[in-house]
Order: structure tokens, then sequence, then C-alpha cells
């Protein structure tokens, strides 16, 4: 099964054995996908699903909130009651306690075996500024080498702000210029002041190299560590 439904634990039949097939279904899909390092969007899904099971077993009321909800204004108060019924059923609710006792322990060994390969990944992928640490970051240029590659994927990056509870938090986007094979002659420098030629737009920007060190896919894996390794680099930087 590629992916588990937000809802998967109250969507449909609530019974233990179709749960726990659909959990290992999922669960044999991600191990197989963590195995050839794919992490993303698997590592955000495996997060997601565990802190909402652990959140369903604190509290009933986010069970309640699970519930599939095709709801009209008139048949709300209806379906209100219908869902309220069975948080408050006795049986329905141990089937579905036995269900989140089952599915964390493995969710969260799938979910820390991801997270290994994400450190993994991360602590081989040297990261440098090119040039001079210009004082606006906020875009500039990200180059990228995968591992044993003679191929440099040139993107443009742009950080963006969010504030969530009252916190704010970097984001980033980037999008894909060219690929360069760099020749003997050829370093970063200069395809910085390339780049600088080309977009007059951007006379200092902030400019950053990535190589990874070890082999792993680059959409699934490199490109979207290197990217939040790259915000945290910004952020340190900035500070």
């Amino acid at each position: 099964m590629e992916k588990l439904q937000n809802n998967w634990l109250t969507e449909g039949l609530i019974d233990f054995e179709y749960k726990k097939y659909l959990l290992l279904a999922y669960l044999q899909n991600a191990k197989k996908k963590l195995s050839q390092k794919k992490l993303y969007p698997l590592l955000s899904d495996l997060i997601f699903h565990y802190q909402n099971l652990q959140k369903i077993k604190e509290n009933k009321q986010v069970l309640y909130e699970n519930f599939p909800k095709q709801i009209t204004k008139a048949d709300f108060q209806k379906l209100k009651l219908t869902y309220e019924k069975i948080v408050e059923d006795d049986e329905s609710m141990k089937e579905l306690e036995d269900i989140i006792l089952y599915a964390m322990p493995r969710i969260k060994a799938m979910m820390e075996n991801g997270k290994e390969i994400y450190e993994y990944i991360d602590t081989n992928l040297e990261l440098t500024t090119v040039g001079i640490f210009p004082l606006y970051t906020d875009e500039g240029y990200f180059f990228l080498e995968q591992y044993n590659s003679k191929t440099t994927l040139v993107f443009k990056y742009q950080i963006t702000i969010f504030t969530q509870a009252q916190e704010k938090f970097r984001g980033i986007s980037t999008t894909h210029i060219e690929s360069v094979r760099r020749g003997l002659g050829q370093t970063f420098e200069s395809l910085k002041l390339d780049l600088i030629k080309r977009y007059k737009h951007l006379p200092n920007p902030g400019t950053f190299a990535a190589i990874s060190k070890v082999p792993c896919p680059l959409e699934e894996s490199l490109l979207p560590v290197a990217q939040r390794k790259l915000v945290r680099e910004i952020s340190n930087l900035a500070a």
C-alpha cells in the first residue's frame, strides 16, 4: 500500500484484523522505500501518523474529530450524535485502543529508521558558502552535486518566513535552472559569476554548494535533505 489515509483508523470497518492488514501493507511498502533510501514524502507521512495516534490515545475528542465527516448543515446534529455514540461505545473503543497499541510501536520503529537514514545523508552532505556571504540571503543560488557525479545541478532558492503558534519558521522553495558539467577550470565561484552576469536582478546573491559523499535518490532524499540543511545554514549565518 503506497499511502495510509489520514483517517485510516476510523474510516470503514473498525476491526482489528482489517486495520492490521492495512497497516502492515503500508509498512511493508515503507520498508521497501527506506531500503532504497527514499525518504520523502514517506518520512513526513510516518511522523504525521505517529503523532496523530499519540494524540488520539491521549484525547478522545481528537478521536471524535478523526471520524470521516461528509456533513451538510441539515444533518450535522444527527451525524454528531452518531459519532458521539461510536466514541462512547465501549466495544468500539476497545477495538480502536487495541489497533492504536498495535500500530504505534511499529510506525515509530519505521519512523526512527527513516530518521537514521536522514541523519546519515545529512552528515555526509558537505555544504559550503560560495564567495562572500551577503547581507541579504533570502534569495540566491544553490549548487547540488550527487555522489560521484560530474554534473552540478543549479537551483535558484527563495527563503519564506511563516508563523505558527506565535513562532516564526523559515521555509524554502527551489527552482531548477540548469545542469552544468563542470570542467577542470570551472569552479563554483566562476559558476556564480556567470549566473550574476546572466541574471542581473541578483547582483550579490547568497550562493551555496552541497556535495553528497554517499549515493541516494535525488528527488526523494538528497534534494529535500539539502534544502533543510541550507535553511539551517542560512539561519545560523544570519543570526
